[in-house]
């Protein structure tokens, strides 16, 4: 703990920040001393699946007396992690009992001379596998209790391979997509907007990195490999203070660590992509326990290129479908005997589609370090990582100058976390990032867009979660110093959980959000495909007035929002669920390309108003909706209904707009029914509507001089090559409906050597319609999302 308090004092000199900061962040961290050793007895401990050495997330654990009368109850976290505090000296039992598991019990006698007690569980999976309905349900009963989980979706494997696959292969994305208040902008381009938030203004986390572009421009399929995957967590709103640096929502996706027992794998093919996935045990084996290593490897290309000509001949004129990406990830961890690990990982992503009017190319890589702590004859728990990564980007469309972006970055971050009795807990933490960004663009004037800047963030933050009688409470305060810029942004964060009965809870979250990152896409794309990567850029007007004629000062370009957020939950019965909540988030402070610039910014312009002559404009805007979601889950039966009713403005200084992903109606329905006595068979339905998009129509083309000449200029006899469009009025005008409907069916073969075959069959957009994606302005050219695309393969694990 001192060497952390000492570097991060360096960090805060370095960077300048004001002695009144320093101050608050000493305290902060000498409380959190002082609260170490000032403890009464702790059991803790972690849980493991004997079999492959993963801890088990989100399991109940109870602590009882010699008579069996229950104590005190925890939940392991994602990293199977228990504790259980404030104890008296007495001769307790552990129990877990986890479903498919054999019942495991530890027996501790708690002594004045030890104040923490470790535990260890390897839990067995039972021979002859029943249904527990019971325990599974009280574990996520007792979560529902204690979790305000406000505008918060958790998804595992089992959860995303229930949604329908494309091209017989399942993928984050299908499960993102169908997330209440979440808007997708069709098949291609793999674009997601989150209660009125564009996709810079969703942070992406892989095992505590950020991930600059998630997702291919097939729009089918992300960076992530679903065979990997732990757990996913959707924030769409009001999230919690230990996220920073995005103003609209959150998806924090965990792996999980390879296989200590046995090496095992899995290959697969299908006509959209083959991939592999190796794991396997490294290091000393632990007596019975597993060994203290494992490393993990995937890998995944597209296969269209060599397939779709043929396969597809209707599709894109006969030239079959024009993507091309590749993925590959792998992750060594080491693990101790007291629960302690640490993780080195490494990624590399590219990405290439050609349409006959555009070409969009992208490529990124990057690695780290993760590691958990549980010190000896402490009660915190740690966590840390350091990474580093780049992104780049380039999209060039027919008759237009090619638009370029790139980032590379590092983040540094250590999180802390005391636990409480009655399942509160204490968590705190900081990060310390930075950034390089280059940015090339040009308006619809054709007038050239650049910016290049180095910055550096640093975040300290404290959540603190009290289950008093029927509430939960949860208060929060995360400090954003954005040093390069000379801001400090104090965010104050809430969320409130009110259990009503057993069946039915009320909650409430809200707080202030704030981001560097800036993206800037052309409007003249009637659907984007570009969306550069930037930092909060300076080059703005001074004085903005906002949608309530409110003038401000401003500085920067960095971006702030407010949310406020209600809701309720309510079981109709063991099997159903509802989910309602309503929203409001005001963007109080939004960057955005400059499509009014005329000048440039220079000394012959000086009387020339700001918002026609800087690079960037700032705006502000409102979004609100009501997302409804009900969930039915009984043995064969699994049923997903979400409906969203949404509204999003923009307002530039000018006039009050909708962005490009202002959808009034979206709904999804997805239905999985598994068949067969042994359940071997699997058919699983997605549904898809929405409303139109809005887009600004093409009201006629002219000829652009550009004077480069000044007063000399030839105006009269000059014949520019390129053709400008006019436009209409701004987003006045809708596209049609989207709707589509996708089924995937699949046969599983157990065979006696343990191994599995997987046959998936999988039709996407089964009734072939026919849903607009993009129209080139110039050549009038219409390109339409996928047709009816029928797909096969096969999934063979060893």
């Amino acid at each position: 703990m001192r060497f952390i308090i000492i570097f991060f004092s360096q960090l805060i000199r370095n960077f300048g920040a004001s002695l009144k900061m320093k101050n608050l962040f000493f305290i902060f961290f000498f409380t959190s001393i002082n609260i170490i050793y000032a403890q009464d007895f702790v059991i803790r401990g972690f849980i493991y699946d004997k079999a492959n050495g993963e801890p088990m997330p989100y399991e109940k654990v109870k602590l009882l007396k010699s008579d069996s009368s229950v104590v005190a109850g925890a939940q392991t976290d994602l990293n199977g992690f228990f504790q259980i505090p404030k104890l008296q000296k007495e001769k307790y039992i552990i129990k877990v009992e986890i479903a498919q598991y054999e019942k495991a019990v530890i027996n501790v006698e708690v002594i004045p001379t030890q104040k923490i007690y470790d535990t260890r569980f390897e839990l067995v999976k039972r021979e002859i596998v029943k249904e527990f309905k019971e325990i599974k349900l009280s574990a996520e009963q007792q979560r529902k209790k204690t979790d305000p989980d406000v505008s918060k979706i958790r998804l595992d494997k089992k959860g995303i391979e229930r949604i329908p696959s494309y091209g017989a292969e399942s993928d984050i994305l299908n499960g993102l997509a169908v997330t209440p208040g979440v808007v997708t902008t069709g098949d291609q381009g793999g674009q997601l907007y989150v209660r009125g938030g564009t996709p810079i203004q969703n942070k992406i986390l892989l095992d505590g990195m950020t991930i600059y572009n998630p997702f291919h421009s097939i729009g089918f399929y992300s960076i992530f490999e679903t065979e990997l995957v732990k757990n996913v967590d959707i924030n769409t709103g009001g999230f919690e203070s230990k996220y920073g640096g995005r103003i609209s929502s959150v998806m924090d996706i965990t792996y999980r660590d390879g296989n200590r027992q046995k090496v095992e794998g899995k290959v697969s093919a299908s006509p959209f992509l083959a991939k592999m996935v190796l794991e396997g045990p490294l290091g000393k084996k632990m007596g019975t326990s597993p060994r203290t290593g494992s490393y993990i490897f995937s890998a995944k290309h597209s296969l269209l290129d060599y397939t779709s000509k043929s396969i597809y001949p209707g599709v894109n004129q006969g030239n079959g479908l024009p993507f091309n990406f590749t993925d590959l990830y792998g992750k060594v961890t080491l693990n101790s005997s007291d629960g302690s690990k640490i993780s080195a990982f490494g990624f590399y992503n590219s990405d290439s589609v050609n349409y006959s009017v555009a070409d969009l190319n992208w490529q990124a890589a990057g690695g780290g370090v993760n590691f958990l702590m549980v010190p000896v004859g402490s009660p915190i728990f740690i966590r840390g990582h350091v990474n580093g990564s780049s992104f780049s980007t380039t999209f060039q469309e027919i008759g237009a100058e090619p638009r370029t972006s790139s980032i590379g970055g590092f983040d540094l971050g250590f999180d802390f976390s005391y636990f409480l009795k009655n399942e509160g807990e204490i968590n705190y933490g900081f990060n310390f990032n930075g950034f390089n960004t280059n940015f090339t663009t040009y308006n619809e004037l054709q007038r050239k867009i650049e910016a290049k800047n180095f910055t550096t963030e640093i975040g300290a933050y404290v959540n603190f979660r009290k289950i008093w009688l029927r509430w939960v409470l949860q208060p929060g305060l995360r400090t954003q110093v954005y040093a390069s810029l000379g801001t400090i942004s104090l965010e104050p964060r809430l969320a409130v959980k009110y259990n009503v009965n057993e069946k039915f809870r009320m909650k409430l979250s809200g707080g202030r959000f704030s981001q560097n990152f800036t993206s800037a896409s052309s409007d003249k794309d009637i659907v984007n495909l570009f969306n550069g990567l930037l930092s909060a850029p300076t080059n703005v007007q001074e004085n903005f007035v906002n949608e309530f004629q409110q003038v401000k000062n401003t500085k920067n370009g960095l971006q702030y929002a407010w949310h406020a957020i209600l809701g309720a939950e309510y079981d109709l019965t063991r099997n159903i669920s509802l989910n309602i909540e309503g929203y409001y988030k005001y963007f109080s402070q939004l960057s955005n390309i400059n499509q009014n610039k005329l000048y440039d910014d220079i000394a012959q312009f000086a009387l020339v108003d700001d918002v026609f002559k800087k690079d960037f404009i700032l705006e502000s805007g409102q979004s609100l909706g009501v997302d409804l979601l009900m969930k039915y889950n009984k043995d064969r039966l699994f049923l997903w209904g979400v409906y969203s009713l949404s509204k999003s403005t923009r307002w530039d200084g000018f006039i009050s707009y909708y962005p490009v992903f202002d959808r009034r109606h979206n709904v999804n329905l997805v239905a999985s029914y598994l068949l067969g006595k042994d359940k071997s068979y699997e058919l699983n339905v997605r549904w898809n509507l929405g409303s139109g998009l809005p887009f600004t129509p093409t009201a006629g083309y002219y000829q652009l001089i550009n004077f480069q000449n000044g007063v000399t200029t030839d105006y009269v006899n000059e014949n520019p090559d390129n053709v400008t469009t006019l436009l209409g009025d701004f987003n006045s005008k809708r596209l049609p409906y989207y709707h589509r409907l996708d089924v995937t069916a699949k046969k599983k073969i157990k065979f006696q050597n343990k191994t599995e075959l997987e046959i998936i069959l999988s039709v996407t957009n089964v009734y072939d319609r026919n849903n607009i994606f993009y129209v080139n302005r110039i050549t009038g050219e219409e390109i339409y999302q996928f047709p009816v695309l029928p797909s096969f393969g096969l999934n063979y694990k060893f």
